[in-house]
């Protein structure tokens, strides 16, 4: 399986023939604070943890089948499942709903937590994950104290952090450096994608930071 970090929450997942973009940004949005370039990619299926326009740009995928709600979802052969969590740490009340999505793929167990705001209650949905892309950038989503707490609680072992300030990126959060500050795991790699087989990932512990590749 192919993980391909585009920006922002966007990547670009590899798998079983398919190819999937989990929350596609608009170029130029926001008054021009998301500076990453069109995806320019084909997508089989999109999915889209809420409705903001750095999560929610399906318009160049019209031929991809959409998943945006909560539920377990049989999709083009693959089973995915949106869990509803929040955008913030007051139950939705200032930044609305969040979907993470699950994703069951080359029998591997993938999250992506979307623009999460906050540390779920309920985390059995979360266990023995080999990936998780997770917000780590704060103001908006978890803050990289935060993203690290959860991390130790739910032990995946591949993280790859996102949704943080970049050079591309105008909003005012935090970039990636406070996250993986005093950790001893980290591979920074001068890429932005990686490939992850089930037979190599059961002794892997790593947080792994790439390149956009937008």
């Amino acid at each position: 399986m192919r993980i391909e970090w585009l920006g922002h929450a966007c990547f670009l997942l590899e798998a079983e023939g398919l190819k999937i973009i989990t929350d596609p940004y608009q170029p130029g949005s926001y008054g021009g604070a998301v500076g990453y370039s069109d995806i320019n990619v084909s997508a089989d299926i999109v999915t889209v943890s809420h409705q903001h326009f750095d999560h929610n740009y399906i318009e160049p995928f019209p031929e991809a089948e959409v998943v945006d709600k909560e539920g377990v979802f049989k999709v083009k052969g693959i089973e995915i499942e949106g869990i509803l969590t929040f955008h913030d740490e007051t139950q939705g009340s200032q930044r609305g709903k969040n979907l993470v999505f699950i994703f069951n793929l080359e029998g591997l167990k993938i999250a992506h937590l979307g623009d999460l705001g906050c540390i779920p209650q309920d985390l059995k949905k979360l266990d023995n994950l080999d990936v998780v892309l997770i917000p780590v950038g704060g103001t908006f989503t978890l803050d990289a104290q935060l993203a690290t707490r959860l991390i130790e609680l739910i032990k995946p072992k591949i993280t790859i952090p996102m949704h943080f300030k970049t050079e591309k990126l105008g909003f005012d959060i935090e970039g990636v450096d406070k996250f993986i500050e005093g950790k001893s795991n980290v591979e920074r790699l001068d890429v932005s994608s990686i490939e992850v087989k089930k037979e190599e990932i059961p002794s892997f512990n790593k947080i792994i930071v790439l390149k956009p590749s937008r």
